[in-house]
């Protein structure tokens, strides 16, 4: 699991805003990019090449949960 205080320094290495723990993956909170990073044996897979972009649909669902607005920009 990622704790809090890993959670809160690590941003998405493409647009630098910051990610929230969804299951066992890292989503940016960036309208634009919607990048999702896998956590494999507890540790953050934040290469942009092996991320996955998200459906906008998916990725506002997602910031939803999590008590963010999707229709405001960072």
């Amino acid at each position: 699991m990622i704790s809090n205080e890993l959670l809160e320094i690590l941003c998405c290495p493409e647009s630098k805003a910051p990610l929230v723990l969804d299951g066992n993956t890292l989503v940016s909170t960036d309208r634009e990019t919607r990048k999702r990073y896998r956590i494999e044996d507890d540790i953050p897979i934040m290469l942009i090449d092996e991320s996955e972009t998200l459906s906008l649909e998916e990725w506002s669902d997602i910031m939803k949960a999590h008590g963010i607005n999707p229709d405001k920009k960072n």
